[in-house]
């Protein structure tokens, strides 16, 4: 590998994200190949069971993996279970605390407008088949949730979360939709020996990386398309977030380019192009 494609996979995968404790800010514009987006870990637990900060310029989405905790943000606290998230408003200071543990993905972008706080509990997700289903064919089948998208106002941001069944392929067809999203994907849920094989690439002929995939670890996607693999026996699940290179003008969840080909082979997105 030469120094230049090194350098690009040194801002293009971020591995064990989930190893540190507090707050730990793993991806940003500066470190990584995203023009918007960042991303980080909220971890805490009994001992250590309270972290505060502001976000400045940044809307924030907060995704809660595994516990429970309480986020404390304009002058009223929300608690959050397995899979609920939280859109909160630029401009704003964040507490977040735990009485026993709590793990908490954190996305931003900056934006230059401010939106409206808004809690998403997975139990309204799990019940409205617009926000939790299942795609794919035999070999690609998964299920998708999409937590922040249209039932959020943002200027930026959507995210949601795609599990598959073990040995399946996911984001299939191969889709990009650069023109207007970067996204990254960050693993989880996937305990040893699991692993997948993860594909991002503009060359169709010789993809530009193709690496594999853990718990923790995390995959930028400025461009191209971008399919994943789980080994046989294990599944993949991720959480997936896209910004909106225009605020607002953008954040359009389900727009996508199929490669060329794919698409005369039987593979198809759904009808309502969701991923």
């Amino acid at each position: 590998m030469n120094m230049q494609s090194a350098v690009s996979l040194e801002k293009m995968v971020f591995r064990k994200t989930n190893a540190h404790m507090g707050r730990h800010l793993a991806v940003t514009p500066a470190n990584s190949t995203m023009r918007h987006l960042s991303y980080g870990r909220i971890i805490l637990k009994a001992s250590e069971p309270r972290v505060s900060f502001s976000n400045g310029t940044q809307e924030t989405a907060l995704i809660c993996l595994t516990g429970s905790g309480a986020v404390k943000t304009a002058g009223s606290e929300y608690n959050l279970e397995r899979f609920d998230a939280i859109y909160i408003p630029r401009d704003s200071a964040i507490e977040v605390t735990t009485k026993t543990s709590v793990d908490l993905a954190e996305f931003s972008a900056g934006v230059k407008e401010k939106y409206p706080l808004k809690v998403v509990h997975y139990a309204d997700v799990a019940k409205d088949p617009g926000m939790k289903y299942t795609v794919g064919n035999p070999g690609s089948k998964r299920e998708l949730n999409l937590l922040l998208g249209s039932n959020v106002e943002a200027g930026r941001l959507i995210a949601g979360f795609t599990s598959s069944d073990p040995g399946n392929w996911t984001s299939w067809p191969p889709h990009e939709h650069a023109k207007m999203l970067e996204e990254m994907y960050v693993y989880f849920d996937m305990p040893e020996p699991a692993y997948g094989l993860q594909l991002v690439y503009n060359d169709t002929q010789y993809p530009e990386l193709v690496t594999a995939v853990r718990d923790g670890d995390a995959v930028m996607m400025p461009s191209g398309y971008h399919p994943n693999v789980a080994v046989p026996g294990h599944r993949i699940a991720f959480l997936w977030a896209m910004a909106a290179h225009r605020e607002v003008e953008d954040r359009k969840f389900g727009v996508v380019n199929v490669q060329p080909g794919f698409h005369q082979m039987g593979f198809s997105l759904n009808p309502s192009g969701k991923k």
